[in-house]
């Protein structure tokens, strides 16, 4: 008889990109934690790698010394989607990395071809990780702005999400406001940072921020957070049917 080989949304790997503003983190925690799939917040660890640099002193607008300190710090990131952490060198850096200091330098930083290289070895590593009690690779959504194309080209699925400067800038708003309980800029200020980030990031010569061919591109200009979280469930459900079906195939 045929061996019977099953995937299940949690042996699948799942790649969210997109710019920010589109929802990205939002419905990749939201995914994870309804399908039971482990999560990765790559933006955070590059934002942990910043604020190392500026709390050390290096010079984040000096290529040349970011290089030579981007192998020192200890990055940690947690997977559980319902309490996600980070942090560098054993210090909780969950909530400076989302300072204005921060984002203002992350762009330049992660920009450089050292970071990049020592963070997506990092991402790799996390998201090739093992179930130690199935002993079977531990499904995973792993969110950032190169995913699909750089770190997880072989992912199970590819999604990435858009949305019209305004509607970006406008929910970019509200996460300052609720993270400084006030809001830091007009939308105007707002939506040109996402612009002037947008720009950085798909012009580096490093893994600049582009959708991956075979990436499933999902405007949420005009949808819920709901809307958009159900839409990207079915698409990781149909990714691990269509899994299954392969591994069958094979195991024949």
């Amino acid at each position: 008889m045929p061996t019977t080989v099953s995937a299940t949304p949690a042996a699948v790997i799942v790649a969210i990109d997109g710019p920010s503003g589109t929802g990205k983190s939002s419905t990749s925690k939201a995914v994870a934690a309804r399908l039971g799939l482990r999560y990765l917040d790559t933006g955070a660890q590059y934002r942990a790698m910043t604020w190392w640099m500026l709390s050390n002193g290096i010079d984040v607008n000096d290529p040349g010394e970011i290089a030579a300190a981007a192998g020192k710090p200890v990055i940690v990131s947690g997977t559980d989607p319902q309490a996600p952490a980070i942090s560098a060198d054993g210090a909780d850096a969950s909530a400076p990395i989302r300072s204005e200091e921060v984002t203002a330098a992350v762009s330049a930083v992660s920009a450089v071809p050292e970071v990049r290289a020592l963070i997506t070895e990092l991402q790799r590593t996390i998201a090739a990780g093992t179930d130690l009690a199935e002993g079977a690779v531990a499904g995973i959504v792993v969110e950032g702005r190169d995913i699909g194309t750089t770190v997880l080209p072989d992912a199970d699925l590819k999604v990435f999400l858009t949305a019209s400067p305004e509607a970006r800038a406008a929910r970019r708003s509200g996460e300052l406001k609720a993270t400084d309980g006030k809001a830091t800029a007009d939308l105007a200020t707002t939506q040109q940072a996402l612009t002037e980030r947008d720009k950085a990031d798909s012009s580096r010569k490093t893994s600049p921020l582009k959708k991956a061919d075979d990436a499933v591109e999902v405007d949420t200009t005009e949808l819920t957070l709901e809307q958009v979280i159900e839409c990207v469930v079915t698409l990781v459900e149909k990714a691990a049917a269509d899994k299954a079906g392969r591994m069958e195939k094979a195991a024949r």
